[in-house]
């Protein structure tokens, strides 16, 4: 993570927000003071003191490769899933169904198949991670009831330096459980304003081992990925950045992923595509008019050929929209407002021709089935610096939601406004107050392609369905000096009128209740010479209605975590040499009552306990730069260095003592695996 390594000030703050927005060239900057805001940690608000930017150089020394390595370092958030097609990431409990998730501004939306994860992207492009814990500002985008993720690529400008006009990087790298990646990226300044950048990667990768030497079936898999950006300026005040991201994986699993695959067991191929179009324009002319535009395109799909049963059936996602956003600067305030559009399209459907599948179907007369959703925004955020010890934000956005299940023509709509406030308080140099209150609220959204059809009686969707609302309160401490920055936060959330398809009723969504979320993170950076310690602690206690929330019971909703610790210790040893040790440990979950719903509809005589037991986990990692340049790297990263046996609490609970519940459980993790990585840049 990013830690400011310097005593916090609050005067830059107003200008530090636009930053954080669009970037140093977004605004019309006016003195030297301003001009050092560029590397000024990026910060909002409401949330802020849980927010947290995730580097490439974090993600390249553990040699990251997939969600569970790119979050690692961050206690708000966990990965659960084990294998990279199963992976679903969780904020604070809240499964990432309720973030609101971009990859360079294009929204990562719906759910293909409910035991597989919704969000991919390699850690080889990315440029940072942004994450926003809980509800937050206007300005976190529709939907973002939980918090969101922003991830951000590289361009042709974070890779060359100002007097290089080509470059490019080759990189391979080997893990002992188990498998390969290779790596290539070229780029080059087409003219003095502007660059271009092309990526391949490529993971090969058998079945893992857990950490006590069993084989994980069905874990192996094969990725592919292609991306090409080009930018550059139109004119001294206008930029602009045009990607394609074409991401391809595949493999024999499971027929549900995320579930362990016994020895034996069948495997049925599943394919998964995405590609994303992004075009970014930024028109930067004053201080009142700082423009940013982003259009973009995503269209995703998975195929399971279920030959034992209705044979191949494909789910597709698309997506489309467009935000628009300006910056003003007006004296004390700093005004971000815009307005968002976003089209969802997703369906589903019987691929094979043979007559098997039908006698499985529940509708078998139509074969395919779709539904659209629009979801519209309208955005303010204002930061007004009132003095320079007081900065006070306060927002408020508009969305509506639109849904039209097409092949059973059954709609339904939403709207509502959500407020925000918070404040930062500088007491002195050292201490920094921060308090936040924001309210978000998702209307029905498009749903799991692969649980689109019903049977023709059916009623899917509640007349009375309401929109989802939450409001999040959080209060935070920050302490920091020349050596020191200590951030304690406590919060409360929220979130009524859940919506949720139940367990045994079929596709039927409805309000099932409150959930509740509250918790507490303390975290505590030290930094002296080469030396940076950071120690974190994270507390998160989530019910609904009362229970504690699980991931098979709670599938698309949430899931309980233990308390968990962090240490993350780096040293460098000089230019050449640096050493890191990571250690996680999660406290155990005991007496989870379970399957309160399988009483209800009488699948079970009396609800049930599960327990989650405790872990801990140990990374290591070396860098070594050979040379007098880090032209070239060599890397060695050990993952789960004391081989532990375990299953991460975000993934589903252990229910096979559970009698008729046998084999519900979530994939354990890898055990210990040997990263070793060789980069060459050019």
């Amino acid at each position: 993570m990013k830690n400011t390594r310097s005593p916090m000030t609050l005067k830059p703050l107003v200008v530090a927000v636009a930053l954080a927005t669009f970037g140093p060239q977004a605004i019309a900057v006016e003195s030297e003071e301003e001009q050092s805001l560029a590397s000024i940690e990026k910060m909002t608000v409401v949330g802020q003191t849980t927010n947290t930017v995730i580097t490439p150089q974090e993600l390249e020394k553990f040699q990251a490769n997939d969600l569970a390595d790119i979050f690692r370092l961050v206690p708000s958030v966990s990965v659960g899933g084990s294998v990279g097609i199963a992976q679903k990431i969780y904020i604070r409990g809240l499964e990432d169904t309720l973030l609101n998730i971009t990859v360079d501004g294009a929204p990562q939306t719906g759910t293909l198949f409910h035991h597989i994860g919704r969000v991919a992207i390699s850690p080889e492009l990315l440029k940072e991670v942004d994450v926003q814990a809980g509800a937050g500002e206007a300005t976190s985008g529709a939907g973002a009831i939980g918090g969101a993720i922003r991830f951000k690529t590289k361009n042709v400008d974070d890779l060359l330096a100002a007097d290089e006009r080509f470059g490019g990087t080759v990189k391979g790298g080997y893990f002992t459980n188990d498998g390969y990646q290779a790596s290539g990226t070229l780029y080059g300044r087409l003219t003095d304003n502007w660059g271009a950048m092309g990526s391949y990667v490529y993971v090969d990768r058998e079945n893992m081992e857990d950490g006590a030497g069993n084989e994980l079936f069905g874990t192996a898999a094969e990725q592919q990925l292609g991306f090409f950006k080009l930018n550059g300026e139109l004119t001294e005040n206008q930029q602009l950045s045009i990607s394609v991201e074409q991401r391809n994986e595949q493999g024999d699993f499971g027929a549900r992923p995320n579930w362990p695959t016994l020895e034996g067991d069948t495997l049925f191929p599943i394919e998964g595509d995405r590609t994303t179009f992004v075009l970014n324009h930024q028109f930067n002319l004053n201080r009142y008019v700082n423009l940013e535009t982003s259009l973009y395109h995503t269209s995703a799909s998975v195929e399971q050929d279920r030959y034992d049963r209705w044979g191949k059936y494909g789910g597709d996602m698309t997506t489309y929209g467009f935000d628009i956003r300006n910056v003003s600067l007006v004296g004390s305030h700093t005004l971000t407002y815009g307005f968002e559009l976003r089209q969802d399209e997703v369906s589903s459907e019987y691929l094979a021709e043979d007559a098997i599948w039908q006698d499985w179907a529940w509708d078998a007369s139509v074969g395919k089935f779709e539904e659209e959703g629009q979801v519209l925004g309208i955005y303010i955020q204002d930061h007004w610096q009132i003095t320079d010890a007081l900065l006070l934000s306060v927002g408020v956005r508009y969305d509506q939601y639109d849904l039209e299940q097409t092949t059973y023509q059954n709609e339904t709509d939403s709207d509502g406004v959500s407020p925000n406030i918070g404040l930062n308080y500088q007491f002195n140099d050292n201490w920094l107050l921060t308090v936040g209150y924001a309210e978000a609220m998702r209307g029905k959204e498009v749903g799991d392609a692969f649980t689109l059809e019903q049977a023709p009686d059916w009623v899917s969707i509640d007349p009375d369905l309401k929109a989802e609302e939450v409001d999040n309160t959080e209060i935070g401490l920050t302490y920091s000096d020349n050596h020191w920055q200590v951030t304690a936060s406590v919060y409360q959330s929220n979130i009524d009128n859940v919506i949720l398809d139940q367990i045994g009723r079929g596709v039927f969504y409805e309000n099932v209740g409150e959930l509740e979320m509250q918790g507490f993170e303390l975290k505590a950076n030290y930094w002296y010479d080469g030396l940076n310690v950071v120690a974190s602690y994270s507390d998160n206690d989530s019910e609904l209605n009362g229970n504690t929330v699980e991931g098979y019971e709670h599938i698309g909703l949430a899931n309980a975590r233990g308390d968990t610790w962090g240490l993350n210790v780096s040293y460098l040893l000089s230019d050449s040499w640096e050493l890191g040790w990571n250690f996680m440990y999660v406290d155990d979950l005991n007496n989870i009552e379970v399957l309160q719903r399988g009483v209800e509809i009488g699948w079970i005589d009396q609800t049930q306990f599960i327990d989650k037991p405790s872990y801990d986990v140990h990374d290591i990692y070396v860098q070594w730069l050979p040379l007098d340049s880090d032209q070239l790297k060599v890397n060695l990263a050990v993952q789960n260095l004391f081989d532990e046996h375990y299953r991460d609490h975000s993934s589903v609970g252990d229910y096979n003592d559970i009698p008729g519940w046998e084999g519900v459980a979530g994939l354990y993790e890898a055990g210990r695996d040997i990263r070793v990585s060789l980069s060459y840049q050019f």
